[in-house]
């Protein structure tokens, strides 16, 4: 799953689009979100909302190019 964000995936990363790709429940997406922000390979947008977006390493997921995240 992460190879698939981490190869062209634009936009912000909501329980239901993870979802979709995982082709899993609602339920089960959550889950693996949570899981993955407590292993640090996701980081909570501020606001606290339900996006999610990888840690800065150099390559971000969210935003386009030259919009700033």
């Amino acid at each position: 799953m992460l190879n698939r964000l981490l190869d062209g995936f634009e936009g912000k990363l909501t329980s239901s689009k993870y979802a979709k790709l995982a082709k899993c429940s609602s339920d089960t997406a959550l889950r693996d979100i949570r899981d993955l922000l407590e292993r640090g390979l996701l980081s909570q947008n501020e606001g606290g909302g339900p996006e999610h977006e990888p840690p800065d390493r150099g390559r971000r997921l969210s935003g386009g190019a030259g919009r700033g995240g």
